[in-house]
């Protein structure tokens, strides 16, 4: 965690609050379990990944933070989806907050794109977004209310040229928070819409930041410093906690001015 966290806010209404974070094992999600850990949030996560996810556990519990539960779980697999949750209620009690994180921006042009393929990037980037919503739902209903972070990105708002099936996504993850959070808000479940910039992941280092994406961050980013995996956590805090208790149906660019 960034060496700065004691500069950062705490915020009381997140200690003992239970939290389930989708693709916790590695990057952005990795920060959302680490940073939901800290504030002393019972939280629960899943991954594909079960290495680097086994890895986190074990590094957050040397830390002296009650560790995270792990759950090994494909999310392209619905009702294992919805098994994970349960045992995440059984374990740490109804969820309050939903971060819906994963996903996968594997770069691809349209005209390599087949049938299966487009349905494996819905899946994999957005399907997995509504039913996890649909299945905390009833959760946060009996509490009174609660808060779910869906996962964008401002790739579909500058219309990135090489992952047309993962922009689609993505736009339409904005379309899905809106419709949630109209039905849901009565229900005082808030609905917002997290859209991150270029982060600087582990992935995204390894795989495309090249000297031309080096330039490209300094030519489209308003601020020059280079955007954080805790940048993204520290935005979600907020949207969890009861700080933001009349925010909902919104998206929350954090993006270092790129947009």
């Amino acid at each position: 965690m960034n060496s700065q966290a004691n500069n950062f806010a705490v915020y009381p209404s997140l200690r003992g609050r239970s939290v389930f974070i989708t693709g916790g094992g590695s990057g952005i999600g990795e920060s959302l379990v680490r940073h939901f850990c800290a504030q002393g949030s019972r939280v629960a996560f899943v991954d594909i990944a079960e290495e680097p996810s086994r890895q986190l556990v074990a590094a957050i519990a040397a830390e002296g933070a009650e560790p995270p539960l792990f759950i090994p779980c494909d999310l392209r697999d619905i009702e294992a989806l919805r098994a994970a949750l349960e045992t995440a209620v059984a374990r740490n009690g109804p969820i309050q907050v939903l971060c819906n994180n994963a996903g996968s921006d594997d770069r691809h042009q349209t005209e390599d794109v087949t049938v299966a393929y487009w349905d494996d990037r819905m899946a994999v980037n957005l399907r997995h977004q509504f039913f996890a919503a649909q299945a905390a739902r009833p959760y946060m209903k009996a509490l009174g209310g609660g808060s779910i972070i869906n996962f964008g990105s401002i790739t579909w708002m500058v219309g990135d040229p090489d992952c047309p099936a993962y922009v689609t996504s993505k736009a339409a993850v904005y379309g899905m928070t809106r419709a949630l959070a109209r039905e849901l808000g009565p229900e005082r479940i808030r609905v917002n819409c997290m859209v991150p910039g270029w982060v600087m992941t582990e992935r995204q280092m390894r795989l495309w930041l090249t000297p031309a994406g080096e330039k490209q961050i300094e030519e489209r980013q308003c601020l020059p410093d280079r955007l954080q995996p805790s940048d993204i956590a520290r935005m979600a805090l907020f949207l969890a906690a009861d700080d933001s208790a009349m925010c909902t149906s919104q998206q929350f660019i954090v993006d270092g001015g790129w947009v």
